[in-house]
């Protein structure tokens, strides 16, 4: 499995990208700031001059239900923010 998870595609990080050209994934945990570097301009051919990284922890969840209630846990995870080269983009939408 790779560095990158998924793309983070919400309209505040839609917003970024178009203005500051910025971009939001999902990575692994244990990943570092040049290996994310690295895998986002393998993968999507542009050049990357900015890694900003932050972890969010997992939170307990729980629901009412006709049973009863309800109780888990939502998963911890790491998000990257890429910020690319002057003129450079990535297009999401292009592969669906």
């Amino acid at each position: 499995m790779g560095i990158i998870i998924k793309p983070v595609v919400t309209e505040k990080m839609t917003a970024l990208g178009d203005k500051l050209q910025r971009y939001g994934f999902i990575v692994q945990k244990d990943s570092n700031k040049l290996q994310i570097k690295k895998a986002v301009e393998e993968i999507y051919g542009v050049e990357v001059t900015e890694v900003n990284t932050m972890n969010y922890a997992g939170k307990n969840k729980s629901r009412f239900t006709k049973t009863g209630m309800v109780k888990g846990r939502a998963g911890s995870y790491k998000k990257a923010i890429v910020t690319l080269a002057e003129g450079e983009t990535i297009d999401f939408y292009s592969n669906i």
